[in-house]
């Protein structure tokens, strides 16, 4: 494969900043699995989420979040279409998905992350990422709204819950919901970290626009019930530093609480696994960053899909020199 670009998803043929471009590939997934469907009901929610995120729906900000943006949602339901298409076709004892529970994953792919975007009337917050340590279930509210208006509604709950496989506000093994969306949620779960973490930008993004969240959302440092302060990251050097070890922790999620779903992948791809390859040389940098202490070396430009800056400590984000 000839260099990736910086845009492009792992196959170097999707550009995952073009939600038409996205759509155009699901669609053509969708209607490989399911010959007889319509993928008219696929077009909607692309088109809805686009406006969402850039500030067109009624009551709602544009997305101010650089990590958690419009690139991170369609590369992750990209995945998420791959992942459920390897399920379709593999040998397994579980019945099929069927061609409405594959249009309710991409959906609930679209909009895991929609709990970061702000509502117009919020005078509380000033920037999505304060939602971080609550944003799953704020986007659960919204598809319990959402999915009744495109002929979901019967789903609408099933959606909120399944949301929660991508994060940490409720443990996988606690989540309750019915088998059929245990395995959507795997699967989801799973297309959450592999395309973030297989991202070509993912370190420039960690470094630059992950960290800021943190610090915006609580998570670099956070109070104690004694009232002392623990720090979790204390830069966004000392991000990319720990990157390793959190590696250890997502393949754990992926193996054991997500159940091996990741794996699915690979009959999607014939074999291969392309979203572990390009997550394990990520990984292979961020060590050799770490023990360089060298943060220089992260030199790829991510693109840029949000009109807003996430700001953090000058000390860090000043230094890095992108090339």
């Amino acid at each position: 494969m000839r260099d990736r670009r910086n845009e492009n998803d792992v196959t170097n043929r999707v550009n995952t900043t073009d939600s038409q471009a996205v759509n155009d590939e699901i669609r053509r997934i969708y209607l490989d699995l399911y010959q007889k469907a319509s993928a008219a009901d696929l077009d909607r929610p692309f088109q809805d989420l686009s406006h969402l995120y850039c500030g067109e729906v009624p009551g709602y900000q544009p997305c101010e979040t650089d990590y958690h943006d419009i690139q991170h949602v369609l590369d992750v339901t990209l995945a998420m279409a791959r992942l459920m298409d390897g399920y379709e076709r593999a040998a397994r004892v579980d019945g099929p998905l069927g061609e409405r529970l594959f249009r309710f994953g991409i959906v609930t792919a679209l909009y895991h992350d929609c709990g970061y975007i702000r509502h117009r009337k919020d005078t509380k917050h000033h920037h999505g990422a304060e939602y971080t340590i609550t944003h799953v279930s704020r986007g659960g509210r919204f598809l319990e709204e959402y999915l009744p208006t495109i002929g979901m509604a019967d789903l609408a709950q099933a959606g909120a819950r399944t949301i929660h496989f991508t994060g940490y506000e409720i443990p996988v093994h606690k989540i309750k919901v019915e088998p059929i969306f245990r395995i959507v949620g795997n699967l989801l779960g799973s297309a959450d970290i592999l395309a973030q973490m297989a991202d070509r930008c993912y370190l420039e993004k960690c470094y630059d626009r992950l960290y800021p969240e943190f610090v915006l959302g609580g998570i670099a440092r956070r109070r104690k019930q004694d009232g002392s302060e623990e720090i979790i990251f204390e830069s966004a050097a000392d991000l990319i530093k720990k990157t390793p070890r959190f590696y250890q922790g997502a393949t754990k999620r992926l193996t054991q609480d997500l159940g091996g779903s990741y794996s699915y992948i690979e009959q999607h791809f014939g074999g291969q696994n392309l979203y572990f390859d390009e997550l394990e040389r990520n990984i292979e940098h961020a060590r050799t960053v770490a023990v360089e202490g060298d943060m220089s070396l992260l030199r790829r430009r991510p693109p840029r899909t949000t009109t807003t800056t996430t700001t953090t400590e000058k000390s860090d984000a000043d230094q890095l020199q992108l090339i």
